[in-house]
């Protein structure tokens, strides 16, 4: 597979993409450690996950510009794991985890996400947002919960609010330089020269580390290790790919460009497989990180590349002055994150989508935010707007109704004919008043499913109890088939006529 650094044939700025992608390193490293901390496991698991899950991912992955590491979801995903069983265990549930998403994309179920309709990405994205944002909120606050004192927190609060200042109004004056990586060196050279005393990446944990190290997970390959890691490792593929997946939709629409989801689900896979083997925890495509390189004009593979080599630079060579980093810097990039993540423009739809879109949103958006399980979002949302789009169906059904000039009536169908609606259809006909010959039209309706199928027989045996014939015309090759399966179960008078095609989608 040849493998391009700079995909849909656009201008490359190399300055704008390793200017990004060192923004974004800087901005991993909290996030990976923190990540690490809720797993109950090493600082260095996290750090070491977002550079081989970044670095694959960037090269190998579907939409260029996106930038992937350890996360959060996966996090909360293996932490009771953690506990109880230890590291090892971990490793081995994330390799596991990546070869099952390297079966769903060599199965190419990356087109499944289609079936997520923009309600459900609204909310998701809208729920994200307030997790950023409302997880900035612990910086303000000291190593046991407690508030910041005044004056901590006074200086605190205003390095964030410079940070975020210089974010927001530097890219109306200039764009040659990411303005969240001026932001953080503003801030560090602010509080390097007046000697202030703040909050910094080393109060988390300290980075100081070597490369990755290499080996299997010590843990006991029988049955027993495989019932205790596979639901963990199911959960942490589904939960990835969501997120991966989603996150390239997000993208696509801001690029104005298309990603591809297969490769980036095999991308992901081959990147677990790899972090596990190489002391990872795992990890997925990172929303807040990906805005930040799109938002600093990075659009090719090199600004994720060089996010994961730097990272890996900081570990091994730049841990003490990286340590030395105001955290509040970082916090105000993330809350700016934070802002520009929320769709403010699905505000204004209120009073123009439907009642039950504006629900599935708002559910979506409470969903993520307050249970922090994405993968659980996106599936509630998904299954309502299923139910929605089920019964909004069932009740369109219509049948118009013409006698010919033999005397046969006409019942000419349209809308879909399935589980949902076969209570309507059989409302329609009237087999007493009816003539001897009734043809049922199906050029503007499918028979979709067995009980549509079934509904037919109900239909066609009442006709055939009055002694009167059904002729089924204009039936799909799709919907004929489905039929001809049925014929032994039950029992359909006959169709003929069958010149009405349906459109494959070969994608």
């Amino acid at each position: 597979m040849r493998i391009a650094l700079f995909d849909f044939r656009q201008t490359v700025d190399y300055r704008l993409e390793v200017l990004s992608g060192l923004t974004v390193a800087m901005a991993l490293i909290p996030e990976a450690v923190a990540f690490a901390l809720i797993a109950g496991l090493s600082p260095l698991t996290g750090l070491y996950a977002a550079f081989v899950v970044g670095l694959v991912a960037s090269v190998f992955g579907g939409r260029p510009g996106m930038i992937s590491g350890a996360t959060g979801a996966v996090a909360v995903v293996v932490a009771a794991l953690a506990i109880s069983h230890g590291p090892e265990y971990i490793f081995a549930t994330v390799v596991l985890a990546g070869v099952l998403q390297l079966l769903a994309g060599l199965m190419k179920l990356g087109k499944l996400m289609r079936l997520v309709p923009q309600p459900v990405i609204f909310g998701f994205v809208n729920g994200l947002a307030i997790i950023i944002g409302g997880s900035q909120l612990a910086q303000f606050k000291d190593d046991s919960g407690a508030w910041l004192g005044r004056e901590e927190l006074l200086v605190f609060g205003g390095l964030t609010l410079l940070s975020m200042a210089i974010i927001a109004f530097l890219p109306k004056w200039t764009k040659k330089v990411p303005a969240g990586l001026t932001a953080i060196l503003v801030v560090f050279g602010l509080a390097a020269a007046l000697g202030i005393d703040t909050k910094t990446v080393g109060d988390l944990a300290s980075i100081q580390g070597g490369f990755p190290p290499f080996h299997l997970p010590a843990v006991p390959m029988t049955l027993e290790t495989l019932t205790i890691i596979f639901p963990y490792a199911a959960v942490v593929a589904g939960v990835g790919l969501i997120e991966s997946l989603l996150t390239l939709n997000i993208l696509d629409e801001i690029t104005g460009t298309r990603g591809h989801g297969n490769r980036e689900c095999v991308a992901q896979g081959a990147a677990n497989v790899l972090s596990g083997l190489f002391s990872g925890m795992g990890g997925c495509a990172m929303i807040g990180q990906s805005l930040i390189n799109v938002s600093s004009g990075a659009r090719a593979r090199l600004s994720g590349i060089v996010a994961a080599v730097m990272l890996l630079v900081f570990i091994v060579f730049g841990a003490p002055l990286i340590e030395r980093l105001p955290m509040a810097a970082l916090t105000g990039l993330m809350i700016m994150v934070a802002i520009g993540t929320f769709e403010w423009a699905s505000l204004r739809t209120f009073r123009r989508m439907p009642a039950s879109d504006v629900f599935i949103m708002v559910l979506v958006t409470l969903v993520t935010a307050f249970l922090h399980n994405l993968a659980l979002a996106v599936l509630i949302g998904v299954v309502v707007a299923a139910l929605v789009f089920a019964w909004d169906n069932a009740i369109r059904i219509r049948a118009r109704k013409r006698i010919d000039e033999n005397g046969w009536k006409h019942y000419e169908l349209y809308g879909p004919l399935f589980f949902g609606s076969t209570t309507v259809f059989a409302e329609k006909f009237d087999v007493q008043g009816d003539p001897e010959h009734v043809v049922l039209d199906f050029a503007e309706s499918r028979v979709v499913d067995m009980s549509a199928i079934e509904a037919l027989n109900r239909v066609t045996s009442r006709y055939a109890q009055a002694g009167k014939k059904v002729h089924l015309r204009h039936l799909s090759e799709d919907c004929r088939a489905l039929v001809d399966k049925a014929k032994s179960i039950i029992e359909v008078n006959h169709y003929e006529d069958p010149t009405y095609k349906v459109v494959s989608d070969a994608l």
